[in-house]
């Protein structure tokens, strides 16, 4: 139930008082696991707190602590027991990533780690909540420049004017298919996007916000979708700065 997720309002009987419970939601780093188990109306009390920072409980609006992130696993829509997320929720995950299965030598390392231990009791951390946010900071900084913007933008737009697609990108898409492309290019010691950026991030920020036809669910999947637009527009070569 939301209650669970994000807090609730409860009477104290030996104070006679109403008091509030703020749910697990209030923390740096959210882990949703398996959420389309969720019934639609749990999955629904995150779009305010994706989108707004904020959580209202009883008409009292509570501010989460900074930085704040939302990560989420879901199975397989033909699982038992799921439910699809909503529109609305979908556009508020900058990013969607399959995982699929490890190499070899990672799935080795993987029962090396564990095989005389649990490496999660020796977790410790290796930043702080301040550090994180000042990332952030200097991300927002980095130069999209014009021609690097208007490449980016002849993608969403083609998603918006695809035959196969009912609903494209939307703009608040747009916006984090910018935020995402410029802390890539701080992750690559740059303080400028390159369409490089844009081409390695499109499938992971668009895919997961486009809505196809019944045609287009029959015919393709929305990664390549993405992967044939990409193919159908110029890249920029020259004013990247």
């Amino acid at each position: 139930m939301p209650g669970d997720v994000i807090g609730l309002e409860y009477f104290d009987v030996k104070e006679s008082d109403f008091k509030t419970r703020l749910g697990p939601i209030f923390a740096n780093i959210v882990l949703v696991d398996e959420i389309n188990r969720a019934v639609p109306r749990t999955q629904s009390s995150l779009l305010e707190v994706m989108e707004e920072r904020t959580v209202t409980i009883a008409k009292q609006t509570h501010s989460l602590p900074e930085p704040f992130l939302v990560i989420a696993t879901q199975n397989p829509l033909e699982s038992a027991g799921t439910f699809p997320l909503p529109d609305a929720q979908l556009d508020r995950f900058l990013l969607t990533i399959r995982q699929g299965y490890p190499t070899r030598e990672a799935e080795k390392e993987m029962m090396n780690r564990f095989q005389m231990n649990d490496p999660l009791e020796t977790l410790h951390s290796i930043i702080s909540s301040e550090e994180i946010i000042t990332m952030q900071k200097r991300a927002r900084e980095v130069l999209v420049g014009n021609d690097v913007q208007d490449y980016l933008l002849e993608i969403i737009e083609a998603t918006r004017n695809h035959e196969l697609i009912e609903i494209g990108v939307s703009p608040r898409g747009t916006l984090a298919f910018m935020r995402a492309i410029q802390a890539r290019a701080i992750l690559n010691e740059r303080d400028y996007c390159t369409p490089d950026d844009i081409k390695t991030l499109t499938a992971s920020v668009c895919a997961h916000r486009l809505t196809l036809t019944i045609e287009g669910e029959m015919k393709t999947t929305k990664e390549q979708i993405m992967k044939e637009i990409l193919h159908t527009i110029s890249v920029p070569v020259e004013n990247v700065r």
